[in-house]
């Protein structure tokens, strides 16, 4: 299951984000800054960790937005359009003043995105649960302040991702989440394939083997990040090769899609000697972004 947390990484994937700090309220947040090239729109997106956060709170949050002043400063990260939803080219000007310049197909023209017009449009992902009335108030309380206000919370992420079923079910080490798992998580859920990854599905409180036997049954695909730390892990890591390897027999299927990552033919051998005649990717020699284009292709395949 999707969070809230996920949702406001991973959404408006064909837009430039750029991470920012507000710093006209005290209340801890992550912002960000979306430029769509295509509307010629700019809007404002928060995030709230906090889940005991009032309607109020917010209200003051939202009033202390004030448009044409300065009142945020950039926080160094910046994430350009996807290539498979940009129409288009992008030109980065890494000097001062920063500057990225973009140029729609068709349109020999080259702008400026970062200069694109703010709108009055608003983001709020929360780990609140409001009633709708509370967020109806609040809605047409941020209208009244002159902000056009989509509210996001926990609710909104569990209607959303009971039409989200994972396709990609991650298996790595932790040693590797930084590194690996979670960049191959955020990357295929920008692409619209939802996957079963630890710090995605698992809620506090869940029984942690069930939880992960269920996502091994219900995901159509299982990555497997095979590195030497996997392959020296004999728990966790072990075991759920060995699930999915159960299935695989069971439906007749190939579900493995085998992620190599600093491991010869014979690490692998010894650990599984099946593996190595399944077709795999090597991490190191393609990259993040066409190891993830290639799981996507195998898991959204009708095939």
């Amino acid at each position: 299951m999707s969070t809230i947390r996920q949702y406001f990484d991973t959404d408006f994937d064909h837009m430039l984000r750029v991470h920012i700090t507000y710093t006209a309220s005290d209340v801890p947040c992550d912002a960000s800054m979306f430029y769509d090239a295509n509307a010629n729109s700019a809007f404002l997106a928060f995030y709230f960790g906090d889940a005991s956060l009032q309607p109020s709170d917010f209200e003051k949050i939202l009033g202390s937005i004030k448009y044409g002043t300065s009142q945020f400063s950039l926080q160094g990260a910046v994430w350009l359009p996807s290539a498979r939803v940009f129409h288009g080219s992008l030109r980065v000007h890494n000097e001062n003043p920063f500057k990225i310049e973009y140029q729609l197909f068709g349109d020999p023209t080259w702008r400026n995105l970062l200069s694109t017009p703010p709108s009055r449009r608003v983001f709020i992902y929360a780990e609140t649960s409001f009633c709708e009335t509370q967020i109806s108030e609040l809605i047409d309380a941020a209208g009244i302040l002159g902000h056009e206000l989509q509210f996001r919370d926990a609710a909104y992420a569990n209607r959303r991702t009971i039409l989200e079923k994972p396709l990609a079910f991650i298996s790595h080490d932790s040693r590797d989440k930084e590194a690996i798992a979670r960049p191959i998580a955020l990357n295929l859920q920008r692409k619209i394939c939802p996957v079963w990854y630890d710090e995605f599905s698992l809620k506090l409180g869940v029984n942690l083997r069930e939880s992960i036997e269920e996502g091994l049954k219900e995901c159509k695909k299982c990555v497997l990040v095979l590195s030497p730390n996997f392959l020296s892990n004999r728990s966790w890591g072990k075991k759920e090769f060995e699930s999915i390897f159960t299935r695989e027999i069971l439906e007749d299927a190939k579900l493995v899609l085998p992620i190599w990552v600093d491991v010869t033919k014979e690490q692998v051998y010894q650990f599984s000697p099946s593996l190595v005649n399944v077709k795999g990717i090597d991490w190191n020699a393609v990259g993040e972004d066409e190891v993830c284009r290639q799981i996507y292709v195998a898991t959204t395949s009708t095939v």
